[in-house]
């Protein structure tokens, strides 16, 4: 753990305010589930909620299924990391942060397949050789839980449409799964 300096005091109602910067650093936005950790000496941990979480073991072998059937990267992320990869990168993306440009493909809810002419959209900060090549959001009752992804290797592979449909698949029945 971390000191960063920063008090904060609690008011009225219980709250407390986290500052800017942390949730900027931390990618925790408006609205984002936070658990709460608490320890023998007093202290009071906020941990990022994946509602993801729980099903690594379950989207791995996902993961290894669609790999085996195209031959291609899969991984599934939540909202910040990777949670679970298969046919390759495991050590360069298992748990490492998604980028900025997926998130935003995140956002926008709707899949996107690269397609060869514009630049390849990089999965992790952590490698530069791993390119995402579909990219399927996971939605479970309207709230955006992650990703199903297809990789590709530098400087970017174009996919099929059995892979976007397979993606595309895959991130509905991990949205069902997770609904109920």
């Amino acid at each position: 753990m971390k000191a960063t300096g920063i008090v904060r005091r609690i008011d009225d109602l219980g709250r407390v305010v986290i500052p800017k910067e942390i949730r900027r650093t931390m990618r925790i936005r408006e609205g984002d589930p936070l658990e709460i950790y608490t320890s023998r000496d007093g202290e009071v941990i906020f941990k990022k909620y994946s509602l993801l979480g729980g099903v690594e073991d379950f989207a791995g072998q996902l993961c290894e299924t669609m790999s085996r059937s195209t031959g291609c990267i899969c991984a599934v992320t939540d909202r910040d990391t990777v949670i679970a990869v298969a046919g390759g990168g495991k050590r360069e993306l298992l748990g490492k942060r998604i980028t900025p440009e997926l998130e935003q493909i995140m956002e926008s809810r709707r899949i996107y397949q690269y397609s060869g002419e514009d630049q390849p959209i990089p999965v992790s900060d952590s490698t530069d050789k791993l390119m995402t090549s579909v990219a399927a959001p996971i939605l479970a009752e309207g709230d955006l839980l992650g990703l199903v992804l297809f990789i590709g290797t530098a400087p970017g592979t174009a996919t099929g449409d059995a892979e976007f449909k397979l993606a595309q698949t895959i991130a509905a029945f991990l949205g069902r799964h997770m609904e109920g």
